[in-house]
């Protein structure tokens, strides 16, 4: 990364004003992974589960020469075997426009430096196998898949039913 491409970008906390164009990141990044027909979200979700009384989650801004231009949504996890927190990125996006000028490099430092400050042990995340591109910038900064771990996931109606009556 060029000192210039450093001067012309800007990462920032994102404010409840900001939410229409997390939504829109959102939906840029679903469309990319193939997945935009899963997007439920809208604005007052967004609203509540991020600035609401109790968030859930935190989301930096990534502006290049003032244009919105990516973002990372993170959130703190517990690990029992360390004893102590980390934090997890559940997204890390960039527009295709602007790739390839350091911004998902910053936004991923950016969260690892915030990780350090609260004394979290960990930085992890997911990735689509498919995403060798994604693949590669993540293992040229030293991160390492987990191999040996599946991720498991219960959501909709599965979730909903789990702890329903057992009609038998």
């Amino acid at each position: 990364m060029t000192e210039g491409q450093l001067l012309n970008m800007d990462i920032r906390a994102a404010t409840e004003e900001d939410v229409p164009l997390i939504l829109s990141l959102i939906k840029d990044l679903a469309r990319y992974e193939k997945l935009l027909d899963q997007v439920v979200a809208t604005e007052a979700i967004l609203r509540q589960s991020l600035f609401g009384p109790s968030p859930h989650a935190e989301v930096i801004i990534g502006s290049i020469q003032g244009i919105p231009a990516g973002y990372a949504l993170f959130f703190h996890s517990f690990s029992t075997f360390l004893g102590k927190s980390g934090m997890y990125i559940e997204d890390l996006f960039v527009r295709e426009a602007h790739r390839g000028k350091g911004l998902g490099k910053a936004l991923l430092m950016h969260v690892a430096g915030l990780a350090i400050q609260r004394g979290c042990k960990r930085l992890e995340w997911s990735v689509l196998d498919w995403n060798d591109p994604a693949i590669r910038f993540y293992e040229s900064l030293g991160a390492v898949p987990m191999n040996g771990w599946t991720l498991y996931r219960l959501a909709g109606n599965t979730l909903d039913t789990l702890l329903a009556p057992d009609p038998g």
